[in-house]
């Protein structure tokens, strides 16, 4: 069945509750042509959080620009030299028009990811021991690395905690953190755990107590619009592929000049310099963000992020998140209704039951007709089965998994002498069934029938299902 027939047979109350979703009917077209690489292949893409889908059109565009032009290492003078800067330099001012930020204010560092980003502020911010890392406990582990940074520093850290159920921060609990000291504070503007939009306006507070602030939107920028002429944080990171799935292997730290000039590199590399003496220990660093991009850019996929922006603006952003919103929804609605035959709820949720504040993202668990929590690793082996692609684990974000699983620091003491050699050793140690959640996300290429095809394998593969002990795969790293 395609992806038409299956919207046309929607459950009428869909309909009546998310009347909205009719606006967004040209998605559908493109579902069929530019992603219609899904449904040609019977498959079910439930992880755009891991990584957004390209669009035909984009990887024609990659191929028609490298056959009809020549291009050389931008570091020179020559004629193909020159025609890969000129690509680069317009690719920087359009994720700075895409961020609505004055490029007198904000300049583009490209990066291979979002982790690199992270690294480069980390490893340049000017920790010291007067200096404090203020973090949300709901952050990527690439954000969660900067406390080595600080810690070699002599900075300390701080972690502001999440409440269960819902993973929101406590905001008394950030007022608190952020009034004592000065120094980075560091916070995901959607989490890539539970799909919770933490506020914006954080920014500014932890401004005017003296903090500069590290913003992540790897897991916001793909349906959310950030404006960085009205939230001024100093650092902002991301990786483009979450946004719209190609190129991978290329990212952003997009920072405020006046921060930038206060980073202190540790080292230089190719391309960081304008000049260097090896009889002499002296060099001079680049006077601009090039200084902060070590070696030979990635010149050949670094203007797909111009084609990758234009063609969001072609669909809108607001037709994106509208269709994300409702669907989210929608899942939110049918997940938390899901009963096994005695009445018993076969999902357990984490984060927000509504789509108030959050994106996308959702993390659950099943439980069987027992009540016990079904073994992620088995879901990842069922779904994989049915052709759906998901997620399990705890998704390089501990900190919020933490929480979810209701683990106090009380319960986390006996990893620092155990020698873990494993994941499964280290959920003996804490009392863990499981070692991590099932987390499905929605994007630009979703669709109803998705969703619909989704729900109906739970049901058949959990309703009044007891599971047992088995033999079951490795579980993957966090």
């Amino acid at each position: 069945m395609t992806a038409g027939a299956r919207i046309r047979s929607a459950p009428e109350e869909f309909r009546r509750r998310y009347p909205e979703y009719e606006r967004t009917r040209a998605l559908d077209a493109l579902r069929r042509t530019e992603y219609g690489y899904l449904d040609e292949q019977d498959h079910v893409y439930l992880d755009y959080t891991g990584a957004g889908l390209a669009a035909r059109s984009q990887l024609r565009a990659h191929t028609e620009r490298l056959h009809g032009n020549v291009f050389g290492n931008p570091h020179s003078e020559n004629p193909t030299s020159a025609a890969a800067t000129e690509l680069v330099e317009r690719a920087r001012m359009r994720v700075l028009r895409h961020l609505r930020a004055d490029p007198d204010e904000y300049a583009v560092v490209f990066t291979p990811n979002a982790t690199g980003a992270a690294r480069l502020v980390g490893e340049a911010y000017p920790f010291s021991r007067r200096t404090r890392l203020v973090l949300t406990v709901d952050n990527h582990n690439s954000v969660n690395g900067l406390r080595e940074f600080a810690r070699r520093r002599g900075a300390r850290t701080r972690y502001v905690p999440t409440r269960a159920p819902w993973l929101r921060v406590d905001p008394d609990a950030l007022g608190a953190a952020l009034r004592r000291g000065r120094g980075l504070f560091a916070y995901p503007a959607q989490s890539n755990f539970s799909g919770v939009r933490h506020p914006l306006g954080w920014v500014e507070l932890a401004q005017r107590h003296g903090y500069d602030v590290l913003l992540d939107v790897a897991a916001y920028l793909p349906t959310g619009r950030l404006d960085l002429g009205a939230v001024r944080p100093e650092f902002v990171i991301m990786s483009w592929y979450k946004v719209f799935g190609y190129p991978t292997g290329v990212g952003c730290l997009v920072a405020r000049r006046e921060a930038l000039a206060r980073l202190v590199r540790p080292w230089f590399s190719g391309g960081t310099i304008q000049a260097v003496s090896v009889r002499l220990p002296w060099h001079v660093l680049a006077p601009d963000e090039t200084a902060f991009e070590d070696g030979t850019l990635n010149f050949l996929s670094i203007p797909d992020i111009q084609v990758g922006l234009d063609w969001l603006d072609s669909i809108g952003m607001d037709l994106v998140d509208c269709r994300v919103r409702c669907l989210t929804g929608w899942l939110l609605d049918r997940l938390t209704a899901l009963r096994h035959g005695d009445g018993s709820p076969m999902v357990r949720l984490y984060g927000p039951a509504g789509t108030e504040s959050r994106g996308g993202t959702v993390a659950f668990n099943f439980l069987d007709a027992a009540g016990r929590v079904v073994d992620e690793r088995l879901v990842a082996a069922d779904a994989s089965a049915a052709r759906i692609s998901l997620r399990t684990g705890c998704f390089c974000n501990p900190g919020a998994g933490e929480d979810a699983f209701g683990l106090d620091p009380r319960a986390l003491r006996p990893l620092r002498r155990s020698g873990m050699r494993g994941l499964d050793e280290y959920l003996e140690l804490i009392g863990l069934p499981t070692g991590g959640a099932v987390r499905v996300s929605l994007g630009l290429a979703s669709t109803l029938g998705d969703v619909e095809r989704f729900l109906a394998f739970a049901g058949r593969a959990y309703r009044d299902r007891v599971t047992a002990a088995g033999h079951l795969p490795a579980r993957e790293r966090c």
